[in-house]
């Protein structure tokens, strides 16, 4: 970690309490004079900081900003996902910036964030809305052994991830629509889009794009989401830590890639269905230019939804656009 997120680091483990400067400079190796200059830096950008000359620093405050030392000092070392934390203020979109990182042969587990994305994108390339600091805008570089086919697993532990994160950090009680939408009464608040590099049998890297609407207002979705749509914070009725979001979602992602690459997937699958508002309903899968109909009945051992057709045969999809029929 840097020098600022061992700093964050130290003061949020005081649990509010004061560090002074001589246990800093003695744990970080470095002198008096460089804790307090950084400790202004940590000022300048929105930390409330008190220093008593008795007692040392202690963290009053700290901003809705997503700042990689933060992130970094929050979440602490791991060897997994967020071992790497990159934030841009504005890029095109996160998984152009991880799909370039991944052809240089950066190691996986980096995690991009950005506060908003010029040319967001979802599945079959719509647009998705990022507007500045409002949401959680992110990519994450994974290279998983798995074959092409086996990485819906990603999508499905990545959506399960999400949810507990949203719930551990609002309350608020979010719903999967397969195969990569969470829904919190029936509005889409957060989406996945997962893109992958691989060969005929092997996967070479695979980047989980994530876009979480936050603290938008209701006017501040394009005028045709409005009825689909919602934020955490229209849901909640107050705004939501988007610092403290991210980091709950980096452990619990970090978590449910563990078991996939311990080829526990069936427990995930097992929470996925729990949550799964698909499950259970007639639903139109629309793939490329085929149209399929039936019952979305549950999740195959590799992640495939299984539809029960019109006709009575057993379906196996691995992705497509989902409409619910009544």
């Amino acid at each position: 970690m840097t020098t600022d997120a061992q700093i964050l680091a130290a003061l949020r483990g005081a649990g509010g309490g004061s560090v002074s400067g001589a246990d800093l400079s003695e744990k970080l190796g470095v002198s008096r004079a460089a804790i307090w200059a950084r400790i202004e830096e940590l000022r300048s950008v929105g930390y409330d900081i008190e220093a008593s000359p008795h007692l040392g620093y202690r963290l009053l405050g700290a901003p809705d900003r997503l700042l990689a030392d933060d992130l970094m000092s929050r979440l602490g070392r791991t060897a997994g996902v967020g071992r790497d934390i990159r934030v841009f203020e504005e890029t095109t979109s996160t998984n152009d910036v991880v799909e370039k990182l991944a052809r240089d042969g950066v190691r996986e587990g980096v995690a991009v964030f950005a506060e908003a994305q010029t040319r967001g994108r979802g599945r079959l390339g719509r647009k998705w809305i990022s507007p500045a600091h409002k949401g959680l805008w992110l990519s994450v570089l994974l290279r998983p052994d798995l074959r092409p086919q086996e990485t819906i697993q990603l999508t499905i532990a990545t959506a399960t991830a999400l949810v507990r994160a949203i719930r551990s950090q609002t309350g608020l009680r979010a719903e999967i629509k397969w195969p990569n939408d969470i829904l919190i009464d029936g509005r889409k608040t957060a989406g996945i889009l997962t893109e992958l590099s691989a060969e005929l049998d092997q996967v070479k890297y695979v980047i989980l794009g994530i876009g979480v609407d936050v603290n938008l207002n209701p006017g501040e979705f394009p005028v045709e989401l409005r009825r689909t749509a919602t934020s955490l914070k229209a849901e909640l009725g107050r705004p939501v830590s988007r610092p403290e979001l991210a980091v709950a979602l980096l452990r619990e992602l970090d978590q449910d890639y563990a078991r996939v690459r311990a080829r526990r997937f069936a427990a995930i699958a097992d929470e996925w269905e729990a949550h799964c508002s698909t499950l259970g309903q007639r639903v139109c899968i629309r793939t490329g230019e085929r149209q399929i109909r039936g019952r979305a009945e549950s999740l195959d051992d590799g992640g495939a939804l299984l539809l029960r057709t019109e006709h009575g045969h057993l379906e196996r999809i691995i992705g497509g656009d989902v409409t619910l029929e009544k």
